[in-house]
């Protein structure tokens, strides 16, 4: 499957402009953890374009969350490795094994590791991303009332399943977005 044609399926399937960007978010966040970590920059950009694909059909149905995806994906040669981070990401409720691999932890993480690093952007004067440091973020990090539907404790599981510092983790993360900041509006 090509980025190209990922990037159709999201749009064929996603409407709100919200959900899009978080998408594109998560691509970014796993292209960079996929030169991190020295793998297939393609296939886990791929992974994090499309694992919210099916969130709009499935929202009320958060078993079906991901398997929908599944079921569109049929026709497409995907990498079974992204399609067991698009699965493991949901597994609290699709029950999919929970991740394993550096590339499902990285996206289980990643995931919402973005709606934090939104969330503090979106409370700058200026609304973006461009100056938002590592620092800020780490400082609301603790405020579980800020941006209070973000899994802090997914997110710390950077350090334990990959190795990676929290500051680090997020650090790679923001400069990823930064570089698309124009594309999610930000």
């Amino acid at each position: 499957m090509s980025r190209d044609q990922a990037y159709q399926l999201l749009v064929d399937h996603v409407e709100g402009e919200g959900l899009r960007r978080h998408c594109l978010a998560v691509e970014a966040a796993m292209k960079a953890l996929a030169r991190y970590f020295h793998e297939d920059e393609e296939s886990w950009g791929i992974a994090g374009l499309l694992h919210d694909a099916d969130w709009e059909t499935t929202r009320e149905t958060p078993e079906r969350h991901t398997q929908q995806l599944m079921e569109w994906l049929e026709d497409f040669d995907l990498a079974d490795e992204a399609k067991g981070a698009i699965l493991a990401h949901n597994h609290f409720h699709n029950g999919h094994q929970p991740p394993q691999s550096v590339m499902e932890w990285s996206l289980f993480c990643a995931d919402e590791l973005t709606g934090l690093i939104v969330a503090c952007a979106l409370v700058r004067p200026d609304k973006k991303l461009e100056n938002l440091t590592v620092e800020s973020i780490l400082a609301k990090f603790p405020q579980t009332s800020f941006a209070a539907g973000v899994h802090r404790d997914q997110i710390k599981l950077c350090e334990e399943k990959l190795d990676l510092p929290l500051d680090q983790f997020i650090g790679l993360v923001l400069e990823a977005m930064q570089s698309i900041s124009d594309s999610i509006g930000l």
